[in-house]
């Protein structure tokens, strides 16, 4: 049996706002922004460039109920772990870009990370495993 997490979703303010940040400053591919008209919303799928794994479902709060949750999303605690093969790269351009980092850059057994906030004010790790871990990133090779 084999079975993965395909989606995860994000409630958000709006689409066009979510959709800027993912990936404007995120640097994520739109994976697709398909108008779903009976339901009258949008179904938004950004991942990181590469990614052949998980996509976030950015979803506008239908009610007010739901939004009550944007920028709360897993209740303080960290709630997106962006994996990099360069944290200093990527940790200066998301700086560049007026990302705010709430924990600063840290060295632990495991690898590199900060934590930042989306602009929501969701908790991110960004995040590089040290060489060995079973979630550390290829290192890309240009050309």
């Amino acid at each position: 049996m084999k079975r993965s997490i395909v989606h995860i979703a994000l409630v958000v303010r709006d689409y066009d706002e979510a959709i800027a940040f993912y990936t404007g400053v995120l640097d994520f591919e739109l994976i697709e922004d398909t108008y779903v008209p009976e339901q009258d919303k949008r179904w938004v799928l950004v991942a990181p460039p590469g990614s052949n794994g998980t996509a976030l479902l950015l979803a506008r709060a239908a009610d007010d109920h739901q939004a009550e949750f944007i920028g709360n999303q897993s209740g303080g605690r960290v709630f997106g772990f962006l994996g990099t093969d360069d944290f200093w790269r990527d940790y200066h351009h998301l700086v560049s870009h007026g990302v705010t980092f709430i924990r600063p850059p840290a060295e632990h057994d495991y690898g590199t990370v900060a934590v930042f906030e989306d602009l929501y004010g969701n908790l991110w790790d960004l995040i590089q495993h040290k060489t060995g871990h079973p979630f550390a990133q290829q290192t890309r090779t240009g050309g």
